[in-house]
């Protein structure tokens, strides 16, 4: 992994959410204007709950945006426990963003296998072959983990393909984007809060591949961390 470009650090969490939002609407509004629509994916997590709730208050050129998921959990629709609900609940419910441009990860198919196919498609469809993701927002577990990429999981070893399935997590199963779709993104916004996350961040920056975040491909990458993870209290 190389270094992101840009590492910030801000105050508080509520600094991370706000920022993380203004870049993103500001690549949103360049994309749009240089190729005419952007795509982003979006993870779950406290704090890019409370960015995604910042980001319905930023100009967005929502017409032209697509949004994909970068994992999901594996539970019936509207489960507290769903990505997707709490993605509804702070943006989509806030903002004109066309129904359609929403893409969720079917996990509640049976056929799970054939619903990470579909997602391939989806992705392939609106990205492009390969898919390449406008931005791609990424927060890191104090296990080292980020999307559902935990640590000793088969999924971290996948090459070829964008979805992937994992084991039990936490208590559920997961479906996440590859190590290869997230490294092809165009940008790669981390967004780290809290002091329990400074070990590990620190590892972050220091480009240790032993821990699943370590290992993603980096290209035009940048970071947003509070006080409190960055260790300066």
């Amino acid at each position: 992994m190389t270094r992101p470009v840009k590492v910030e650090v801000v105050d508080d969490d509520v600094a991370v959410a706000r920022e993380a939002a203004r870049i993103v609407a500001s690549e949103s509004r360049l994309r749009v204007a240089e190729c005419g629509r952007f795509v982003m994916a979006m993870s779950g997590g406290r704090t890019p709950w409370k960015m995604l709730r910042a980001l319905a208050d930023e100009v967005v050129p929502w017409s032209s945006v697509h949004v994909f998921q970068v994992d999901e959990r594996i539970a019936p629709a509207g489960d507290p426990d769903r990505n997707l609900t709490l993605l509804q609940e702070s943006l989509l419910s806030r903002v004109p963003l066309p129904p359609g441009q929403v893409h969720a990860m079917q996990v509640e198919d049976r056929d799970l296998y054939g619903a990470v196919v579909k997602y391939e498609r989806t992705l392939a469809r609106i990205a492009g072959e390969p898919p390449v993701l406008d931005l791609t927002q990424l927060g890191l577990g104090t296990d080292g983990h980020t999307a559902s990429l935990v640590p000793g999981d088969p999924v971290l070893d996948i090459t070829d393909r964008n979805v992937g399935l994992t084991a039990a997590y936490r208590g559920r199963g997961r479906m996440t984007l590859t190590l290869p779709m997230i490294g092809r993104s165009r940008m790669i916004l981390w967004v780290v809060t809290g002091a329990e996350k400074a070990t590990m961040l620190n590892r972050l920056l220091s480009s240790d591949i032993s821990i699943p975040a370590g290992r993603i491909a980096q290209g035009r990458a940048v970071l947003i961390a509070d006080r409190a993870a960055a260790g300066r209290t």
